[in-house]
């Protein structure tokens, strides 16, 4: 993902966008107004333009409009910079020198890349809490067992799961079962 941080009370910062859009557009790199996100959400895969360009990088992009302490209406001004710069992004109000807004910015990322945190546990041991597998939203058990080791996804006869994804906690669950953020899982082979 990219960040994209202008200064909101810069009158030039539609022109900015622009330029970095440009001079990134030259290195094959394209800012997307889509997140991984909403395209789960809406059940798809995003085609973007370029896409058969295999050296190509699109990435979801956040324009975070910087020195909002500095204005008398940051809300009003954020509103004006929204109609007018295209492609829109999806933008969050910050200040770098007060850090108003910074604490809804990884909360937002987190939200929005889709990222799901599932820990492991050995049947009659502790959960692993220090280093949790990360996948994608609507990954499975079949893609946690090959994150544990490459083998383990064909040998894998059941798992139990605890956590959001299940209606009780120790329930069996297949390698089909789609994980949630903070689940538990224990795979038997």
């Amino acid at each position: 993902a990219a960040l994209l941080v202008v200064d909101l009370a810069d009158p030039d910062c539609i022109e900015q966008i622009a330029d970095v859009r440009a001079a990134l557009a030259g290195r094959r790199v394209t800012l997307e107004t889509r997140w991984p996100a909403d395209d789960a959400a809406a059940g798809t895969e995003a085609e973007v333009e370029g896409a058969q360009d295999v050296f190509a990088i699109h990435l979801p992009t956040l324009l975070l409009a910087n020195k909002a302490d500095l204005l008398g209406d940051p809300e009003r001004d954020l509103e004006v910079l929204e109609e007018l710069e295209r492609p829109h992004f999806p933008a969050m109000l910050v200040s770098a020198e007060s850090g108003a807004g910074l604490g809804a910015l990884a909360p937002w990322l987190f939200e929005r890349l889709g990222i799901v945190r599932v820990y492991t546990k050995a049947p009659g041991k502790p959960v692993e809490k220090e280093r949790p597998f990360t996948l994608s939203r609507g990954q499975t058990v079949g893609d946690v067992a090959r994150l544990v080791h490459r083998e383990l996804e064909h040998t894998l006869k059941y798992a139990r799961a605890w956590g959001p994804s299940v209606q009780a906690d120790g329930q069996q669950v297949g390698r089909e079962h789609v994980v949630a953020d903070g689940d538990v899982i224990e795979l038997h082979d």
